[in-house]
């Protein structure tokens, strides 16, 4: 359908709350990287401890047709 368009989400199970969108994959991974960056700040300006990264990810793609 011409009226969908295609954007691209990330997110960071170990910062809940730490997400970004862009229109490409390139510019969401560019922006996931400044909001992890800014969320640990924040973390760490609060005197909040910043967790131990323990999600692991696996990308697995299937068939729609």
């Amino acid at each position: 359908h011409a009226y969908l368009r295609s954007s691209y989400g990330a997110f960071v199970p170990d910062l809940p709350g730490c997400i970004a969108a862009g229109k490409s994959k390139r510019e969401a991974l560019d922006l996931i990287k400044e909001a992890i960056e800014f969320h640990i700040e924040g973390l760490k300006d609060e005197g909040e401890m910043v967790p131990t990264p323990h999600c692991e990810f696996a990308r697995v793609e299937v068939s729609t047709a």
